[in-house]
Protein backbone atom coordinates (compact mmCIF):
# COMPACT_ATOMS: atom_id res chain seq x y z
CA UNK A 1 0.00 0.00 0.00
CA UNK A 2 2.72 2.51 0.82
CA UNK A 3 4.14 1.60 -2.88
CA UNK A 4 0.75 2.65 -4.54
CA UNK A 5 0.81 5.76 -2.68
CA UNK A 6 4.28 6.42 -3.93
CA UNK A 7 2.82 5.28 -7.21
CA UNK A 8 0.24 8.02 -7.40
CA UNK A 9 2.03 10.92 -6.32
CA UNK A 10 5.15 10.07 -8.26
CA UNK A 11 2.44 9.66 -11.48
CA UNK A 12 0.62 13.35 -10.58
CA UNK A 13 4.16 14.76 -10.27
CA UNK A 14 4.98 13.57 -13.60
CA UNK A 15 2.02 14.34 -15.44
CA UNK A 16 2.39 18.33 -13.84
CA UNK A 17 -0.64 17.82 -11.37
CA UNK A 18 0.16 17.42 -8.16
CA UNK A 19 -1.14 20.79 -7.03
CA UNK A 20 -4.10 20.93 -8.56
CA UNK A 21 -5.36 17.44 -8.10
CA UNK A 22 -8.15 17.66 -5.25
CA UNK A 23 -6.42 14.99 -2.67
CA UNK A 24 -9.67 14.84 -0.30
CA UNK A 25 -11.79 13.51 -2.82
CA UNK A 26 -9.32 11.28 -4.45
CA UNK A 27 -9.43 7.63 -3.79
CA UNK A 28 -7.66 5.82 -1.34
CA UNK A 29 -4.89 3.43 -2.41
CA UNK A 30 -6.53 0.52 -0.37
CA UNK A 31 -9.57 1.15 -1.77
CA UNK A 32 -7.90 0.74 -5.22
CA UNK A 33 -6.43 -2.46 -4.42
CA UNK A 34 -9.73 -4.23 -3.10
CA UNK A 35 -11.62 -3.18 -6.22
CA UNK A 36 -8.67 -4.44 -8.27
CA UNK A 37 -8.43 -8.11 -6.27
CA UNK A 38 -12.40 -8.02 -6.72
CA UNK A 39 -11.78 -7.59 -10.46
CA UNK A 40 -9.37 -10.05 -10.48
CA UNK A 41 -10.96 -12.69 -8.94
CA UNK A 42 -14.22 -12.02 -10.96
CA UNK A 43 -12.40 -12.25 -14.26
CA UNK A 44 -10.01 -15.49 -12.93
CA UNK A 45 -13.80 -17.13 -12.14
CA UNK A 46 -15.03 -16.36 -15.61
CA UNK A 47 -12.94 -17.97 -18.18
CA UNK A 48 -9.04 -18.84 -17.96
CA UNK A 49 -7.40 -16.18 -19.92
CA UNK A 50 -4.79 -13.67 -19.13
CA UNK A 51 -6.13 -10.45 -17.00
CA UNK A 52 -5.09 -7.41 -17.79
CA UNK A 53 -4.94 -5.47 -14.86
CA UNK A 54 -4.54 -1.62 -15.43
CA UNK A 55 -2.51 0.70 -12.50
CA UNK A 56 -2.68 4.45 -12.21
CA UNK A 57 0.54 5.16 -12.83
CA UNK A 58 -0.67 4.09 -16.82
CA UNK A 59 2.12 0.65 -16.28
CA UNK A 60 0.57 -2.57 -16.96
CA UNK A 61 1.37 -6.16 -16.04
CA UNK A 62 -0.33 -9.32 -17.25
CA UNK A 63 -1.36 -11.96 -14.83
CA UNK A 64 -2.28 -15.42 -16.25
CA UNK A 65 -5.72 -16.94 -14.89
CA UNK A 66 -5.32 -20.66 -13.86
CA UNK A 67 -8.30 -22.92 -13.66
CA UNK A 68 -11.52 -22.10 -11.54
CA UNK A 69 -10.63 -22.39 -7.95
CA UNK A 70 -13.29 -21.55 -4.77
CA UNK A 71 -13.83 -18.35 -2.86
CA UNK A 72 -10.35 -16.54 -2.49
CA UNK A 73 -9.43 -15.88 0.48
CA UNK A 74 -9.61 -13.16 2.53
CA UNK A 75 -6.57 -13.12 4.35
CA UNK A 76 -2.72 -11.92 2.87
CA UNK A 77 -0.67 -15.12 2.26
CA UNK A 78 3.21 -14.96 2.60
CA UNK A 79 3.42 -14.26 -1.16
CA UNK A 80 1.48 -11.27 -1.38
CA UNK A 81 3.95 -9.15 0.81
CA UNK A 82 5.90 -6.62 -1.04
CA UNK A 83 9.37 -7.39 -0.38
CA UNK A 84 10.86 -4.26 -1.92
CA UNK A 85 10.72 -2.24 -5.39
CA UNK A 86 10.46 -4.09 -8.39
CA UNK A 87 12.52 -2.37 -11.57
CA UNK A 88 10.26 -1.68 -14.55
CA UNK A 89 6.67 -2.86 -14.80
CA UNK A 90 5.18 -3.20 -11.33
CA UNK A 91 2.98 -6.05 -11.07
CA UNK A 92 0.11 -6.79 -8.53
CA UNK A 93 1.41 -7.45 -4.92
CA UNK A 94 -0.13 -11.10 -4.80
CA UNK A 95 2.74 -11.67 -7.72
CA UNK A 96 6.11 -12.92 -6.95
CA UNK A 97 9.21 -11.91 -9.60
CA UNK A 98 9.94 -15.32 -10.25
CA UNK A 99 6.47 -15.90 -11.27
CA UNK A 100 6.34 -19.33 -9.53
CA UNK A 101 4.02 -19.92 -6.17
CA UNK A 102 1.75 -17.88 -7.75
CA UNK A 103 -2.19 -17.36 -7.70
CA UNK A 104 -2.25 -19.06 -11.09
CA UNK A 105 0.22 -21.82 -10.24
CA UNK A 106 -1.48 -22.80 -7.40
CA UNK A 107 -4.85 -23.27 -9.56
CA UNK A 108 -3.50 -25.28 -12.42
CA UNK A 109 -1.54 -27.76 -10.05
CA UNK A 110 -5.04 -28.61 -8.60
CA UNK A 111 -5.72 -31.95 -9.77
CA UNK A 112 -9.49 -32.18 -10.27
CA UNK A 113 -11.50 -34.00 -7.69
CA UNK A 114 -12.95 -36.74 -10.68
CA UNK A 115 -9.35 -37.91 -11.41
CA UNK A 116 -9.01 -38.43 -7.69
CA UNK A 117 -11.95 -40.43 -7.23
CA UNK A 118 -11.24 -42.56 -9.94
CA UNK A 119 -7.38 -43.36 -8.84
CA UNK A 120 -9.06 -44.42 -5.28
CA UNK A 121 -11.86 -46.28 -6.56
CA UNK A 122 -9.06 -48.14 -9.33
CA UNK A 123 -7.20 -48.67 -6.28
CA UNK A 124 -9.51 -49.97 -4.50
CA UNK A 125 -10.83 -52.60 -6.69
CA UNK A 126 -6.85 -54.49 -7.33
CA UNK A 127 -6.88 -54.79 -4.10
CA UNK A 128 -9.86 -56.71 -3.53
CA UNK A 129 -9.02 -58.56 -6.89
CA UNK A 130 -5.66 -59.41 -4.70
CA UNK A 131 -7.84 -60.31 -1.84
CA UNK A 132 -9.82 -62.75 -3.45
CA UNK A 133 -6.48 -64.55 -4.83
CA UNK A 134 -5.41 -64.86 -1.48
CA UNK A 135 -2.20 -62.22 -2.33
CA UNK A 136 -3.06 -59.25 -0.16
CA UNK A 137 -0.49 -56.67 -0.15
CA UNK A 138 -0.61 -56.20 3.83
CA UNK A 139 1.60 -58.97 5.24
CA UNK A 140 4.39 -57.54 2.87
CA UNK A 141 3.73 -54.24 3.41
CA UNK A 142 4.22 -55.02 7.36
CA UNK A 143 7.67 -56.95 6.57
CA UNK A 144 9.14 -54.14 5.05
CA UNK A 145 7.85 -51.80 7.73
CA UNK A 146 9.70 -54.54 10.21
CA UNK A 147 12.89 -54.28 8.20
CA UNK A 148 12.94 -50.42 8.42
CA UNK A 149 12.40 -50.21 11.77
CA UNK A 150 15.30 -52.76 12.55
CA UNK A 151 17.37 -51.04 10.83
CA UNK A 152 16.83 -48.30 11.75
CA UNK A 153 17.81 -49.48 15.43
CA UNK A 154 21.03 -51.48 14.20
CA UNK A 155 22.46 -47.79 12.51
CA UNK A 156 22.40 -46.57 16.41
CA UNK A 157 25.78 -44.89 17.08
CA UNK A 158 27.48 -44.65 20.36
CA UNK A 159 27.47 -40.42 21.05
CA UNK A 160 29.54 -38.83 23.39
CA UNK A 161 26.76 -39.30 26.24
CA UNK A 162 27.59 -43.62 26.17
CA UNK A 163 31.10 -42.37 27.63
CA UNK A 164 29.89 -44.84 31.37
CA UNK A 165 28.86 -48.05 29.65
CA UNK A 166 26.51 -49.75 32.13
CA UNK A 167 26.99 -53.42 32.72
CA UNK A 168 24.54 -56.09 31.26
CA UNK A 169 21.31 -55.69 34.20
CA UNK A 170 20.83 -59.70 33.33
CA UNK A 171 23.86 -60.68 34.23
CA UNK A 172 23.83 -58.77 37.90
CA UNK A 173 26.09 -56.20 39.59
CA UNK A 174 29.58 -57.17 39.53
CA UNK A 175 31.78 -58.96 42.21
CA UNK A 176 34.89 -57.66 42.93
CA UNK A 177 38.09 -59.77 43.61
CA UNK A 178 40.62 -56.96 44.08
CA UNK A 179 42.58 -56.95 47.20
CA UNK A 180 44.18 -53.67 47.13
CA UNK A 181 43.58 -51.27 50.31
CA UNK A 182 44.69 -48.04 47.93
CA UNK A 183 43.41 -47.42 44.37
CA UNK A 184 43.44 -44.16 41.95
CA UNK A 185 39.70 -43.44 40.70
CA UNK A 186 39.63 -43.76 37.18
CA UNK A 187 36.46 -42.78 35.08
CA UNK A 188 35.04 -45.65 33.70
CA UNK A 189 35.13 -45.76 29.90
CA UNK A 190 33.67 -49.76 29.79
CA UNK A 191 32.63 -52.15 31.58
CA UNK A 192 34.37 -52.46 34.85
CA UNK A 193 36.26 -55.79 35.64
CA UNK A 194 35.79 -57.40 38.51
CA UNK A 195 39.65 -58.24 39.32
CA UNK A 196 40.03 -54.11 39.59
CA UNK A 197 36.88 -54.10 41.70
CA UNK A 198 37.59 -54.14 45.61
CA UNK A 199 34.62 -56.16 47.62
CA UNK A 200 33.49 -54.83 50.69
CA UNK A 201 35.54 -56.20 52.78
CA UNK A 202 38.47 -54.88 51.80
CA UNK A 203 36.66 -51.74 51.15
CA UNK A 204 36.10 -51.76 54.80
CA UNK A 205 39.55 -51.51 55.56
CA UNK A 206 40.52 -48.79 53.16
CA UNK A 207 37.85 -47.26 55.07
CA UNK A 208 39.58 -47.11 58.28
CA UNK A 209 42.94 -46.47 56.59
CA UNK A 210 41.90 -43.22 54.97
CA UNK A 211 40.18 -41.93 58.16
CA UNK A 212 43.32 -42.36 59.78
CA UNK A 213 45.63 -40.89 56.73
CA UNK A 214 43.40 -37.66 56.87
CA UNK A 215 43.73 -37.00 60.51
CA UNK A 216 47.65 -37.33 60.27
CA UNK A 217 48.50 -35.96 56.93
CA UNK A 218 45.45 -34.11 55.86
CA UNK A 219 45.97 -34.45 52.46
CA UNK A 220 42.96 -33.65 50.70
CA UNK A 221 43.36 -34.17 47.24
CA UNK A 222 44.42 -38.12 48.08
CA UNK A 223 41.94 -38.46 50.52
CA UNK A 224 39.09 -37.37 48.00
CA UNK A 225 40.86 -39.65 45.02
CA UNK A 226 40.49 -42.90 47.14
CA UNK A 227 36.82 -41.47 48.74
CA UNK A 228 35.70 -41.50 44.95
CA UNK A 229 37.28 -45.02 43.91
CA UNK A 230 35.70 -46.00 46.80
CA UNK A 231 31.83 -45.00 46.00
CA UNK A 232 32.63 -46.16 42.44
CA UNK A 233 33.08 -49.26 43.31
CA UNK A 234 30.36 -49.57 45.45
CA UNK A 235 27.98 -47.95 43.18
CA UNK A 236 29.46 -51.01 40.26
CA UNK A 237 28.37 -53.83 42.84
CA UNK A 238 25.71 -52.28 43.78
CA UNK A 239 26.14 -52.17 47.20
CA UNK A 240 23.46 -50.23 49.50
CA UNK A 241 23.68 -50.29 53.26
CA UNK A 242 25.23 -48.80 56.10
CA UNK A 243 28.70 -48.69 55.51
CA UNK A 244 27.10 -47.05 51.53
CA UNK A 245 25.94 -44.55 54.17
CA UNK A 246 28.99 -44.20 56.22
CA UNK A 247 31.57 -43.56 53.35
CA UNK A 248 29.38 -40.94 51.87
CA UNK A 249 28.59 -39.09 54.78
CA UNK A 250 32.21 -38.67 56.05
CA UNK A 251 33.55 -37.98 52.62
CA UNK A 252 31.02 -34.84 52.62
CA UNK A 253 32.01 -33.80 55.82
CA UNK A 254 35.75 -33.75 54.64
CA UNK A 255 34.59 -31.71 51.50
CA UNK A 256 32.73 -29.31 53.57
CA UNK A 257 36.23 -28.77 55.62
CA UNK A 258 37.66 -27.93 52.46
CA UNK A 259 35.44 -25.93 50.94
CA UNK A 260 34.67 -28.35 48.23
CA UNK A 261 31.15 -27.60 47.48
CA UNK A 262 31.61 -29.82 44.08
CA UNK A 263 32.13 -33.28 46.04
CA UNK A 264 29.98 -32.46 49.06
CA UNK A 265 26.88 -31.87 46.84
CA UNK A 266 27.35 -35.15 45.37
CA UNK A 267 27.80 -36.90 48.21
CA UNK A 268 24.40 -35.16 49.15
CA UNK A 269 22.46 -36.12 46.45
CA UNK A 270 23.37 -39.29 47.18
CA UNK A 271 23.13 -39.83 50.76
CA UNK A 272 18.94 -38.39 50.25
CA UNK A 273 18.34 -41.51 48.03
CA UNK A 274 20.02 -43.53 50.89
CA UNK A 275 18.44 -42.12 53.77
CA UNK A 276 14.85 -43.11 52.08
CA UNK A 277 15.87 -47.03 52.27
CA UNK A 278 16.51 -46.07 56.03
CA UNK A 279 19.87 -47.58 56.43
CA UNK A 280 20.72 -45.72 59.06
CA UNK A 281 23.62 -42.92 59.42
CA UNK A 282 22.94 -39.22 60.29
CA UNK A 283 19.64 -38.04 58.29
CA UNK A 284 18.79 -35.33 60.79
CA UNK A 285 22.19 -34.04 60.58
CA UNK A 286 22.93 -33.73 56.69
CA UNK A 287 18.68 -32.39 56.55
CA UNK A 288 20.39 -29.07 58.50
CA UNK A 289 23.46 -28.98 56.05
CA UNK A 290 20.58 -29.14 52.59
CA UNK A 291 18.91 -26.03 54.27
CA UNK A 292 22.22 -24.27 54.79
CA UNK A 293 23.26 -25.28 51.44
CA UNK A 294 20.05 -23.87 49.71
CA UNK A 295 20.30 -20.88 51.74
CA UNK A 296 23.68 -19.94 50.10
CA UNK A 297 22.45 -20.62 46.35
CA UNK A 298 19.33 -18.89 47.00
CA UNK A 299 17.29 -21.90 45.64
CA UNK A 300 14.11 -21.02 47.02
CA UNK A 301 12.21 -23.82 45.15
CA UNK A 302 13.99 -26.45 46.59
CA UNK A 303 13.78 -24.89 50.20
CA UNK A 304 10.10 -25.35 49.49
CA UNK A 305 10.37 -28.88 48.73
CA UNK A 306 12.41 -29.53 51.22
CA UNK A 307 10.20 -27.85 54.07
CA UNK A 308 7.43 -29.56 53.00
CA UNK A 309 9.13 -32.48 53.52
CA UNK A 310 9.60 -32.18 56.83
CA UNK A 311 8.03 -33.54 59.98
CA UNK A 312 6.66 -32.43 63.09
CA UNK A 313 9.56 -34.47 64.91
CA UNK A 314 12.22 -33.56 62.35
CA UNK A 315 11.75 -29.55 63.46
CA UNK A 316 12.46 -30.61 66.80
CA UNK A 317 15.64 -32.32 66.30
CA UNK A 318 18.09 -29.86 67.27
CA UNK A 319 20.73 -29.36 64.11
CA UNK A 320 17.17 -29.20 61.50
CA UNK A 321 16.00 -26.84 64.48
CA UNK A 322 19.00 -24.56 64.28
CA UNK A 323 19.23 -24.57 60.51
CA UNK A 324 15.28 -23.38 60.38
CA UNK A 325 16.22 -20.91 62.05
CA UNK A 326 18.66 -19.92 60.25
CA UNK A 327 16.02 -19.20 57.56
CA UNK A 328 13.58 -17.77 59.65
CA UNK A 329 16.14 -14.83 60.68
CA UNK A 330 17.07 -14.34 57.49
CA UNK A 331 13.76 -13.96 55.76
CA UNK A 332 12.73 -11.25 58.65
CA UNK A 333 16.22 -9.22 58.15
CA UNK A 334 16.73 -10.33 62.10
CA UNK A 335 20.97 -10.26 61.39
CA UNK A 336 21.17 -9.93 65.14
CA UNK A 337 19.91 -13.32 65.94
CA UNK A 338 21.34 -14.91 62.64
CA UNK A 339 25.00 -13.74 63.44
CA UNK A 340 24.29 -15.64 66.96
CA UNK A 341 22.94 -18.90 65.42
CA UNK A 342 26.21 -18.17 63.16
CA UNK A 343 28.19 -18.92 66.59
CA UNK A 344 26.69 -21.02 67.70
CA UNK A 345 26.30 -23.62 64.81
CA UNK A 346 26.05 -27.67 65.36
CA UNK A 347 27.83 -29.89 63.72
CA UNK A 348 29.90 -28.96 60.80
CA UNK A 349 27.21 -26.09 60.34
CA UNK A 350 29.27 -23.10 60.42
CA UNK A 351 31.72 -24.86 57.65
CA UNK A 352 28.47 -24.01 55.69
CA UNK A 353 27.48 -20.74 56.57
CA UNK A 354 31.03 -19.83 56.18
CA UNK A 355 30.04 -19.71 52.67
CA UNK A 356 27.80 -17.33 52.82
CA UNK A 357 28.11 -14.75 55.87
CA UNK A 358 30.74 -12.69 54.05
CA UNK A 359 27.52 -11.96 52.02
CA UNK A 360 25.03 -11.26 55.02
CA UNK A 361 27.47 -9.21 56.34
CA UNK A 362 28.09 -6.64 53.50
CA UNK A 363 23.37 -7.28 53.80
CA UNK A 364 23.73 -6.55 57.14
CA UNK A 365 26.06 -3.54 57.13
CA UNK A 366 23.81 -1.99 54.05
CA UNK A 367 20.41 -2.10 56.83
CA UNK A 368 22.78 -0.25 59.45
CA UNK A 369 24.35 2.56 57.58
CA UNK A 370 20.36 3.44 57.23
CA UNK A 371 19.27 3.04 60.81
CA UNK A 372 22.22 4.40 62.30
CA UNK A 373 23.77 7.70 61.75
CA UNK A 374 25.73 9.60 61.54
CA UNK A 375 28.22 7.15 63.01
CA UNK A 376 28.44 3.98 65.14
CA UNK A 377 30.80 2.42 67.55
CA UNK A 378 33.64 -0.32 65.99
CA UNK A 379 32.82 -2.24 69.01
CA UNK A 380 29.39 -2.29 68.25
CA UNK A 381 29.96 -3.29 64.88
CA UNK A 382 32.45 -6.30 65.80
CA UNK A 383 29.51 -7.29 68.36
CA UNK A 384 26.51 -7.88 65.98
CA UNK A 385 28.84 -8.90 62.31
CA UNK A 386 30.23 -12.03 64.88
CA UNK A 387 33.93 -11.19 64.40
CA UNK A 388 35.92 -11.87 66.88
CA UNK A 389 38.02 -8.97 67.52
CA UNK A 390 37.83 -5.34 66.41
CA UNK A 391 40.83 -5.66 64.14
CA UNK A 392 38.97 -8.41 61.81
CA UNK A 393 35.96 -6.27 61.99
CA UNK A 394 38.22 -3.21 61.00
CA UNK A 395 40.04 -5.34 58.47
CA UNK A 396 36.59 -6.19 56.63
CA UNK A 397 35.38 -2.73 56.51
CA UNK A 398 38.50 -1.68 55.12
CA UNK A 399 38.57 -4.16 52.33
CA UNK A 400 34.84 -3.11 51.56
CA UNK A 401 36.57 0.32 51.15
CA UNK A 402 35.44 1.93 54.15
CA UNK A 403 38.95 2.92 54.90
CA UNK A 404 38.61 6.86 54.56
CA UNK A 405 35.49 6.61 57.38
CA UNK A 406 37.07 5.76 60.61
CA UNK A 407 37.62 8.63 63.35
CA UNK A 408 38.15 8.89 67.02
CA UNK A 409 35.66 10.60 68.95
CA UNK A 410 35.37 10.23 73.31
CA UNK A 411 38.58 8.14 72.83
CA UNK A 412 36.46 5.29 70.83
CA UNK A 413 37.19 4.23 67.53
CA UNK A 414 33.81 4.84 65.23
CA UNK A 415 32.74 4.34 62.03
CA UNK A 416 30.76 6.46 59.53
CA UNK A 417 27.90 4.80 58.56
CA UNK A 418 26.06 8.18 57.40
CA UNK A 419 28.73 8.21 54.82
CA UNK A 420 29.06 4.44 53.79
CA UNK A 421 25.31 3.59 52.68
CA UNK A 422 26.02 3.15 48.95
CA UNK A 423 28.87 1.49 49.68
CA UNK A 424 27.25 -1.53 51.05
CA UNK A 425 24.72 -0.90 48.99
CA UNK A 426 26.36 -1.52 45.78
CA UNK A 427 28.88 -4.20 47.09
CA UNK A 428 25.00 -6.12 48.09
CA UNK A 429 23.89 -6.00 45.17
CA UNK A 430 26.90 -7.55 43.43
CA UNK A 431 27.33 -10.19 46.00
CA UNK A 432 23.58 -11.76 46.09
CA UNK A 433 24.04 -12.63 42.20
CA UNK A 434 22.69 -16.01 41.45
CA UNK A 435 25.16 -18.81 42.51
CA UNK A 436 26.37 -21.53 40.35
CA UNK A 437 28.34 -24.39 42.11
CA UNK A 438 29.93 -27.83 40.25
CA UNK A 439 27.81 -30.33 40.71
CA UNK A 440 24.41 -28.01 42.32
CA UNK A 441 21.20 -30.20 42.38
Amino acid sequence: MTQRLKDIINGAAAAGTLNTINWATQTLPQVLMQQERASLSAQVRRAPEPVVVSWPSSNVSEVTAGHQSGVTSRKRKSVEIDNGPRVGGRSPPWRKPNGRNGLEDRLSSAEPAQTKLDKRQKKIKNDAALAGKGLSKLPAHLDKRKQRFDNGLSSHTATSRDDTPIPDVDNGPVVGTCQRLEKSYFRLTSAPKPEEVRPQSVLEKTFELLKAKWRQENNYGYVCDQFKSMRQDLTVQHIKNEFTVNVYEVHARIALEKADLGEYNQCQTQLRALYKHTLGGHPEEFTAYRILYLLYTCNKTDMNDVLSDLTTADKRKSAVKHALDVRSALAMGNYHKFFRLYQDAPNMGSYLMDMFIARERLAAMATYCKAYKPDVLLRYITDELGFDSDVSCAQFLVECGGEELFHNKDDNLRFATGKAGYIFEALKKDAFKRVDIKGQI
